[in-house]
């Protein structure tokens, strides 16, 4: 059994603390959390014990560590736990600075020690059929993918104050699915973006509706969408257009039970909320993770996802502010030269 330390008592925390109970190959061994009460609660749910950062780490039965604490906690944890031998599972981004991700990966290479970055939603059932399927070349030669991906609703503001702005929080992901499913780094981003739900978002310097348009050296297209609004449930689709044909992802419904009357054909909306619309993902996520530690093979998401990920985000800010496509080899020494 593969012996966990995880960081972070928060929501993401209880689903990974879940997971990794339930995964009947790895245990949790250790919670750690500023908050006392909720890292109490949930070693209590899994039977394991609450303690600090150090003690976790020095312990030799400890095999990996999972990060799900806050943001501007990840990058010390990396390091800490690469010094401490450690395989790692780091929730995205490993940190909201180029600079000091780059400072975490290079710790992480000296110490030689396995390191994924949360990605979930390459574990999806339905988006992993579709990248699946554009690998065995179903619809030929990849020409355009489109992202929708729409937020029931807004953050907290003291979430988004501390977020790192809707490219680096929210469209990350996307970032992440469109390198995957273009098969090409992207060479040259131009994205815009509004505040279109609330007044109180462009207060503190964010936005809340964005489009992105990303370019590859050979001309493949990808377009994200992104709105923080979407009233009628979590917006998650992606298209993609090939020479032969074109591969379509869909929204997470409830049921599959469809009304038609005289007034209408109607259906149930999509999954409210990411946990809900990703519970399997999550699961999935995490079990390809302790395979890996486990067999000693190549982490599916390694730390290059990671970086380049929050390359196309700033990418992305920087065309936002200048409102002027962005070549990605300009950022913080991103590939697509």
């Amino acid at each position: 059994m593969l012996q966990f330390a995880q960081f972070g008592a928060g929501r993401i925390g209880t689903i990974h603390a879940g997971n990794i109970t339930a995964s009947g190959a790895a245990a949790l061994r250790y919670v750690v959390d500023v908050d006392r009460k909720a890292a109490t609660a949930l070693a209590r749910r899994h039977g394991a014990k609450v303690t600090d950062t150090a003690t976790a780490l020095a312990d030799p039965e400890v095999d990996a560590v999972l990060i799900a604490s806050s943001t501007d906690t990840h990058a010390d944890l990396v390091i800490a736990a690469a010094r401490a031998g450690k395989a790692i599972f780091c929730e995205k981004p490993i940190d909201l600075s180029l600079a000091r991700v780059d400072a975490c990966l290079a710790a992480v290479r000296k110490a030689r020690v396995p390191i994924m970055v949360g990605f979930n939603r390459r574990f999806d059932p339905s988006f992993a059929a579709l990248q699946g399927r554009i690998a065995a070349g179903d619809i030929g030669v990849v020409e355009q993918v489109i992202i929708s991906s729409r937020d029931p609703g807004l953050p907290p503001l003291g979430y988004l104050k501390v977020s790192g702005g809707q490219f680096r929080d929210m469209t990350i992901h996307d970032f992440d699915m469109a390198r995957w499913l273009l098969g090409e780094e992207p060479v040259e981003v131009y994205a815009t973006g509004s505040v279109l739900v609330d007044p109180a978002v462009g207060r503190i310097g964010d936005i809340d509706s964005a489009m992105v348009v990303m370019r590859t050296r050979s001309g493949r297209l990808c377009h994200i969408n992104n709105s923080r609004r979407a009233s009628y449930g979590y917006d998650q689709r992606i298209e993609v257009h090939g020479s032969k044909g074109r591969l379509m992802a869909g929204n997470r419904v409830p049921t599959t039970v469809e009304l038609a009357d005289g007034a209408a054909v109607s259906t149930d909306k999509p999954l409210h909320f990411f946990l809900e619309r990703y519970a399997e993902a999550y699961r999935f996520e995490l079990a390809a993770f302790i395979e890996a530690v486990r067999m000693r093979k190549r982490m599916p998401v390694g730390p290059a996802d990671g970086r380049q990920a929050l390359v196309l985000a700033e990418a992305a800010l920087r065309s936002l502010r200048t409102r002027r496509p962005v070549r990605v080899s300009t950022i913080g020494g991103g590939r697509g030269r």
